[in-house]
C-alpha cells in the first residue's frame, strides 16, 4: 500500500509538471486507496521521522529567535546606542573601516589618542569584530538594504548570540545526541552569563568571539572523531576567526594541547588524534601570524609555548611507535631511554636561552593573574583596578547561571560514567572554566556555554531515563529455573510512574525558574546602557539621566577641534567616539606610565597638579562625579587605584596618606589633609557645598558617600569651570594659561 501510495504521488507529481491545469484537474485518484494508504505512511516510520525532523527544526527556528529577541530590551526602553566604554572605540573604528577602507584601516595611526604618543591602530587591535561588522554592511548595501553602521553595530551582537545557539546545539549534538542539542541551544540563548556581552549595544570583541568559540571546539570534536583533513583544515579556520576577533584565542590553544596530553597519558592515543591537532596547529598557527596584533607571538610568547610542546611531543610519539616496530624490546628500551633524555635536554636548554635572550617573551600580566589573583594588585595596579578582573563570588555564580549551577556537576557525573573522547573534552573543558571564571569573573563569559551543554547533558540522561517510567509497566514475570541457569525478570516498582512523574515535574518546574530568572536578569540587570542612566522616583516613573551624551556633545561644540582633555582612562573611547576630542589616556591602557601621570596629577595639589597638566598640554579636564544622584562608578570612589598606580611609578605618592590615622578613606571633616586638598577632591565638590542634596540634610551631602564634605568654600585657582552637566554627573574644568610674566590668565 505504501509503496503504490508512493507511486501515485510520484505520478501526480509529474502529470503536475506535463499535464496543462485543466487536464490536471481531470486526474483522480480513488478515496479509499488513498486514505488507506496514507494512513499505511502514517503507521510507518518515515512519517515519523518527518514529523521529528520538523518538530526539531522548530524547536530550532524559535530558539533563534529567542537568542535575538531577548536581547533587545535596552533597544525598546532606550534607543539603539552602544554600551559601555570598548564598544565606543570599535564603533569609531568601524566607521574608519567603512569610510576610509581596509587598507587605511590597516595603516590607520590615530593622533587623537594618546596625546603626544598617539596609536597605530591597525597594529594594537583584534580586527575580526570591525571586519565582520563591515561586511555585513556591505553585503545588506550590495543588495539594496540601507542601513547605518551604527545599527548594525549595535544588533551584531545578538545576531551571532542566535549563531552561537545553532553551534551550541552542533556541539552538544556532537558529545551526546540531538535532544542534549537542543536544550544546550535553548539554554545558551537565554543564559545571563552570555548575554551580559550580546545585549543590543554590546558591540565588543567577546559578541563574536564566543561564537567562534563553540565553533572552534566543534569542530575539533568533529575532527578527532572522524581524523579528517578536512574537518581538521575548517577547525583551523574556526580558530583563524577565533584569533581575530578576541586575545581569549590563548585558552584555546591550551586547552586543546592539555586534552591532547589527557589523551597520551591515559593510553587513547590514536592517528584521528595525531592529524587533528598537527593541521589545527601548523595551519592555525600560520594563519594567526597573519594578524598584525598577533604577528609572532604564536611561536615566541610563553602563553603559546604548550601548544608548541605538545606538537613536538606528538611527533616523538609517534617517532617512538614506529621505531618499536623495528626493534626488539630490549634495545627498544634503552634506544628509548637515551633519545628521550637527550630531547629533554636539548629541549630544555633551547627553552631557557630563548627566555635568557628575550626570544621567548614571559607571561603577561593577566595570564599571572589567572594563577594568582593578588599578583596584579602588588605589580601591576592597573590590571586590578578594573572590576571585570576580580574574582568571582558564590552570589555572580547563580547569578549568571541559575539552575546550570547545580546542573554542572550533575552533567560532569554522566560523562566521567560514560567515558569517550568528546566527552573526556567536554570534562577538560568544564573543570578548567570553571577554575578560570573563579579567578576572573571576566572570564564567566568562558564558563557559562560549557556550563549550558554539560547542563542540557544532565537533562537530557534524566529526561531519558524517566520518560520510560511513564508507560505502561510490564507484566509481571516469574523467575524460571533450569539445571543450566536462572533467568529472572525483576518487576517494575509499584511507583515507578509516580516517580518519574515527579522527577519529570521538578525538572520542569526548574526550567520554568530558569526561563524567568534569565528574563528578569536580562531586563533588569544586563539592558541598562552605561551611557544613559534611569532611575525610579516616588510614583514608579522613570527618571532618564542622559549627563553623558550631553556633556560629550558640549565638549564637541564648545571647544576647539584640538583641545586636549585629560580624564581617567575609562573615559577616553567615549571622548573620541562622541566628542571627537583628543585625549591623553583611553581604554587601551597600554601605557601605564602615562596613565601614572594623570593619576598623579589628580592626587596631587591644585598647584603641583596644575604644573604636570601644563606638562601635558592639557586644554580641559572631565571628571565624574555622583554625589549629588547616588551614582556610585565615579572618581571620587576610583580615586585610590589612581592613586595605586601613580604611586607604582612615583613613589612620592603613597596610598596611605590619604587615609585618615585610623586607617579610613573619607571626605567629611575627619578625612586627610592629602584627600581633601588633591584636585580630584576639589573638581569633584566644587561649589557643592552650595546644593542641598536630601532633605534634612546640610548642604554638600554626599549621597554616595554618606556623608557632608569637609573641604567646602573653596576657590579654584589654576582651573575654571566650563561646564556641569544637568544631574552634575560630568564636570568640566578649563586649565588657565599662564601670560608672559608667569601669572596666570582668566579666560
Amino acid at each position: 500500500g505504501t509503496l503504490t501510495w508512493f507511486n501515485s504521488l510520484l505520478g501526480f507529481h509529474r502529470v503536475k509538471m506535463k499535464t496543462p491545469t485543466k487536464e490536471l484537474n481531470q486526474v483522480k485518484v480513488p478515496a479509499k486507496i488513498l486514505v488507506a494508504d496514507v494512513k499505511d505512511v502514517l503507521e510507518s516510520g518515515v512519517s515519523t521521522e518527518k514529523q521529528e525532523y520538523l518538530l526539531k527544526l522548530l524547536i530550532l527556528s524559535l530558539i533563534y529567535l529567542l537568542a535575538f529577541s531577548t536581547r533587545l530590551f535596552s533597544v525598546l526602553r532606550y534607543e539603539s546606542v552602544i554600551h559601555e566604554f570598548d564598544p565606543y572605540f570599535n564603533y569609531r573604528s568601524t566607521k574608519y573601516l567603512v569610510n576610509e577602507g581596509i587598507y587605511n584601516f590597516l595603516n590607520w595611526f590615530d593622533q587623537s589618542a594618546w596625546y603626544p604618543l598617539g596609536r597605530i591602530v591597525g597594529g594594537t587591535i583584534y580586527p575580526g569584530l570591525m571586519a565582520t561588522a563591515a561586511a555585513v554592511y556591505w553585503v545588506l548595501h550590495a543588495v539594496n538594504i540601507t542601513v547605518d553602521i551604527r545599527n548594525v553595530c549595535v544588533l551584531l551582537a545578538p545576531w551571532f548570540a542566535s549563531n552561537t545557539a545553532m553551534v551550541t546545539y552542533l556541539f552538544a549534538k556532537e558529545i551526546k545526541d540531538e535532544s542534549a542539542g537542543l536544550i544546550a541551544a535553548a539554554f545558551i540563548a537565554i543564559v545571563p552569563g552570555y548575554i551580559s556581552r550580546s545585549v543590543a549595544g554590546s558591540y565588543d570583541n567577546e559578541g563574536i568571539a564566543i561564537f567562534a568559540l563553540i565553533l572552534t571546539y566543534y569542530l575539533w570534536v568533529k575532527a578527532v572523531k572522524t581524523g579528517s583533513l578536512f574537518w581538521s583544515a575548517a577547525c583551523s579556520l574556526a580558530y583563524f576567526y577565533m584569533v581575530s576577533a578576541w586575545g581569549g584565542y590563548v585558552f584555546i590553544i591550551n586547552l586543546i594541547p592539555l586534552y591532547v596530553l589527557v589523551m597520551l597519558l591515559t593510553g587513547r592515543y590514536s592517528s584521528r588524534l595525531y592529524t587533528a591537532y598537527c593541521t589545527l596547529y601548523v595551519l592555525g598557527t600560520l594563519l594567526a601570524m597573519q594578524i598584525t596584533f598577533v604577528g609572532f607571538q604564536p611561536v615566541q610568547s610563553s602563553e603559546h609555548m604548550a601548544a608548541f610542546g605538545t606538537f613536538g611531543i606528538l611527533q616523538l610519539f609517534g617517532a617512538f611507535n614506529w621505531v618499536r616496530s623495528h626493534m626488539t624490546p630490549e634495545n627498544f628500551s634503552r634506544f628509548f631511554k637515551t633519545t628521550l633524555l637527550a630531547i629533554l635536554a636539548i629541549a630544555f636548554a633551547g627553552f631557557a636561552i630563548g627566555v635568557a635572550t628575550g626570544y621567548i617573551s614571559p607571561w603577561t600580566g593577566r595570564f599571572y593573574s589567572l594563577f594568582d589573583p593578588t599578583w596584579a594588585k602588588e605589580n601591576i595596579p592597573i590590571i586590578a583596578s578594573v572590576s571585570e578582573h576580580q574574582p568571582t563570588t558564590w552570589a555572580s555564580f547563580f547569578f549568571d547561571l541559575h539552575i546550570l549551577t547545580f546542573l554542572f556537576p550533575a552533567g560532569m557525573y554522566f560523562c566521567f560514567s560514560k567515558l569517550t573522547d568528546a566527552n573526556i573534552f567536554l570534562i577538560i573543558y568544564g573543570i578548567t572554566a570553571v577554575y578560570f571564571a573563579g579567578v576572573m569573573v571576566r572570564l564567566m563569559l568562558v564558563l557559562a556555554p560549557v556550563a549550558c551543554v554539560l547542563g542540557a547533558y544532565a537533562v537530557s540522561c534524566t529526561l531519558q531515563t524517566y520518560a520510560k517510567h511513564l508507560k505502561k509497566p510490564n507484566p509481571v514475570v516469574v523467575s524460571a529455573s533450569t539445571s543450566k541457569r536462572t533467568v529472572t525478570v525483576a518487576q517494575a516498582l509499584p511507583v515507578q510512574r509516580e516517580l518519574g512523574a515527579i522527577m519529570l515535574s521538578g525538572i520542569g518546574i526548574m526550567l520554568v525558574l530558569y526561563a524567568f530568572h534569565c528574563t528578569w536578569v536580562t531586563s533588569e540587570a544586563y539592558s541598562s546602557p552605561s551611557i544613559v542612566l534611569a532611575a525610579r522616583q516616588h510614583d514608579g516613573s522613570r527618571l532618564i539621566f542622559d549627563d553623558f551624551r550631553e556633556a560629550y556633545r558640549w565638549l564637541g561644540q564648545n571647544t576647539p577641534d584640538d583641545a586636549r582633555i585629560m580624564s581617567w582612562w575609562d573615559y577616553g573611547y567615549q571622548i573620541s567616539a562622541m566628542g571627537n576630542r583628543t585625549v591623553l589616556v583611553d581604554n587601551n591602557t597600554w601605557n601605564n606610565s602615562h596613565i601614572a601621570q594623570v593619576g598623579k596629577a589628580m592626587a596631587s595639589p591644585e598647584d603641583k597638579a596644575y604644573e604636570i597638566m601644563r606638562a601635558l598640554d592639557v586644554d580641559y579636564v572631565l571628571v565624574i562625579f555622583g554625589g549629588l544622584t547616588g551614582y556610585a562608578s565615579d572618581d571620587i570612589n576610583k580615586f585610590l587605584w589612581m592613586v595605586r598606580i601613580a604611586g607604582s611609578t612615583d613613589p612620592n605618592i603613597i596610598e596611605s596618606n590619604y587615609y585618615t590615622p585610623r586607617g579610613e578613606f573619607r571626605i567629611d571633616k575627619e578625612g586627610a589633609p592629602a584627600m581633601l586638598n588633591c584636585l580630584m577632591y576639589k573638581l569633584c565638590y566644587y561649589r557643592f557645598s552650595e546644593v542641598y542634596t536630601e532633605q534634612g540634610r546640610a548642604p554638600g551631602y554626599d549621597r554616595v558617600r554618606n556623608a557632608e564634605i569637609g573641604n567646602k568654600g573653596f576657590k579654584l585657582e589654576y582651573l575654571e569651570e566650563a561646564f556641569t552637566s544637568q544631574h552634575w554627573l560630568v564636570r568640566v574644568y578649563k586649565v588657565k594659561t599662564p601670560d608672559n610674566r608667569g601669572g596666570i590668565v582668566n579666560l
